[in-house]
């Protein structure tokens, strides 16, 4: 009897043992491991978007200084928006502009040739082709000065041909388009119109 009580003893003694080390594993993984394993996963992820946040911040570090140059520019035009586009087409002052700057450069064989007007976004869009022939040094003086120009003008296309004898002459054909601002019927109000004077005057 006293045999059985001790092997019974120490078979549950044995139970409590297993049964320890099983909550002590278990508290281990459950109250130790796993969170620590989730902050290493969660401390990954941060030093990861960290990361990227840092890339991210030295790429556009770089682009900076280009924003700021741009930024410029607009503010430039938005400063003299009404001397780069003014209220009206001004096409012939615009034309005798570009005559006086080829003649200034000894350019020969001038057609500056307006086209069809076109109105986008309350802004009235001239196309103007522009053929003459002079030396490389003379077409890229006549560019310098026509970019230079007050009124704002973009530049389309640009075509240099070389002379076939050599002579050192290029025929250069240039599109191009003048920008001016459209009447509005705020600027336009005191004044009265084609079909308005014409029942005025009928009356």
């Amino acid at each position: 009897m006293n045999e059985m009580t001790i092997k019974r003893s120490g078979r549950r003694q044995q139970a409590w043992v297993y049964a320890i080390t099983l909550l002590f594993c278990a508290d281990f993984v459950f109250y130790g491991y796993m969170p620590s394993h989730r902050r290493m996963e969660t401390l990954r992820t941060s030093r990861s978007q960290q990361a990227s946040m840092i890339q991210m911040a030295t790429t556009q570090s770089k682009e900076l200084p280009a924003l700021k140059l741009r930024l410029k520019n607009v503010q430039k035009v938005v400063e003299r928006y009404d001397t780069y586009i003014p209220q009206e087409a001004s096409l012939g002052v615009f034309l005798q502009e570009i005559a006086r700057i080829m003649t200034e450069h000894r350019l020969t064989d001038q057609v500056v040739v307006p086209g069809q007007e076109v109105e986008s976004g309350g802004v009235g869009c001239i196309p103007v082709h522009i053929n003459c022939k002079g030396s490389l040094k003379d077409l890229f003086g006549f560019f310098r000065d026509f970019q230079a120009m007050e009124r704002l003008v973009r530049i389309q296309s640009v075509s240099l041909k070389n002379d076939s004898e050599y002579t050192g002459q290029v025929t250069m054909e240039t599109d191009a388009v003048v920008f001016y601002q459209l009447q509005t019927p705020q600027r336009t109000g005191g004044q009265a119109g084609p079909s308005q004077r014409g029942m005025s005057n009928g009356a």
